[in-house]
């Protein structure tokens, strides 16, 4: 496995999909590490299929938490790693989607106790079975923590999921140490902290150079300022890109909502910033639309003030979710990218949308299949 992935590394390497840098390789030698006691640990359990059971257990090693700036190339190695790793099952997710779906589990358990179809109890430990079903490794893209809703359930969740034998590897922007940072009854939160750096190697990749940015080359996909010459800019790719002057209304279902397409043709969906992100929507109703469509025109984003957090919040989800499944963002702009929101609350978080907005401009961004995840 360790060769495979070191291999992998190096040819991206020698033909210029990557620049080489010791940080990078750094990483990828931990991941090869990680991935060689992936193989022993799996052949460990198979010898020992009760040690879940009985004592003693068959011990998980560490997993990664690789942290850093944006840019620098942690996704890419993360998915690099677990293209290779030789452990099944395994599950890539991305940590905001994932908690969604905890939510959902942890509410339909609820819901099937009160009705009487299960018994009473914690709904944590079943969730957390569910969970190790499907991924004995479980790599997380974006981890970080900022509602007090995940803050609260993520000791206990994590916990189960150590004690069934999950390795986790995780990238993100902060340290774990700035997990939650300022949020409410963080004492609270501190030791899950704790239990992350005792399961997980902490590794920083950090630098200046932004990868992302390295590979612009200026694809004409995102138009500012705004006004009459943007708005045909945008009409004109609309029209090369469905063959008319005008999509049709549709609509999405989303957990039982009805979500307004204002215009989609032939996979390409068209919405206004007002219609996406001064709405009440959520990260379901962004991956929903993430999911079927390859196209997104996104017109009119203004120049955010503090004010106007909730809005820059959403815009986050929303480039989360359609920078995930690689669907093509074409966007006019009151601003640059970098002068869309850059003074308030949430301008760490949105650093990350600066640098991917960037990034989804480039011709190697657009050549990218659509699905993602």
């Amino acid at each position: 496995m360790s060769n495979g992935l070191v291999q992998n590394y190096e040819r991206m390497v020698a033909c210029g999909e990557l620049t080489a840098d010791l940080d990078q390789r750094r990483v990828v030698d931990g991941f090869a590490e990680l991935g060689d006691a992936l193989v022993n640990y799996q052949a460990d359990r198979r010898r020992s299929p009760l040690a879940s059971l009985f004592s003693p257990r068959v011990q998980a090693p560490k997993g990664i938490y690789v942290h850093g700036g944006v840019g620098r190339g942690k996704t890419m190695l993360m998915d690099l790693f677990f293209e290779t790793a030789a452990i099944e099952p395994k599950q890539r997710v991305h940590f905001h989607e994932f908690m969604q779906r905890v939510h959902g589990q942890v509410h339909d358990r609820r819901q099937a106790t009160s009705k009487g179809y299960v018994q009473a109890g914690d709904p944590i430990p079943p969730v957390a079975d569910d969970i190790a079903r499907s991924g004995l490794l479980l790599c997380f893209d974006e981890f970080q923590v900022t509602d007090i809703a995940d803050a609260m359930i993520l000791g206990r969740l994590f916990t189960a999921l150590f004690e069934r034998g999950v390795v986790v590897v995780a990238t993100s922007n902060r340290h774990p140490d700035t997990l939650y940072e300022g949020g409410l009854n963080r004492a609270l939160f501190l030791p899950f902290i704790a239990m992350l750096k005792d399961r997980m190697n902490v590794v920083t990749l950090d630098g200046d150079t932004d990868f992302r940015l390295e590979r612009l080359n200026g694809t004409p996909v995102y138009y500012t300022p705004l006004g009459a010459p943007a708005d045909a800019q945008i009409q004109d790719v609309w029209m090369r890109l469905t063959n008319s002057e005008r999509g049709e209304r549709s609509t999405l279902e989303v957990q039982g909502r009805v979500l307004d397409v204002p215009q989609a043709a032939k996979g390409v969906a068209r919405f206004s910033f007002a219609d996406l992100c001064e709405k009440p929507l959520g990260a379901a109703d962004f991956l929903k639309v993430a999911r079927n469509f390859h196209t997104v025109i996104l017109e009119r984003i203004p120049a955010l003030t503090p004010e106007k957090r909730n809005e820059a919040r959403r815009f986050v989800h929303l480039v989360d979710s359609l920078y995930n499944h690689k669907v093509k963002l074409i966007v006019s702009a009151d601003t640059d990218p970098d002068g869309i929101y850059s003074a308030g609350d949430g301008t760490f978080e949105f650093a990350r949308t600066v640098s991917r907005l960037f990034e989804m401009q480039s011709d190697v961004y657009m050549a990218l299949g659509h699905g993602g995840q």
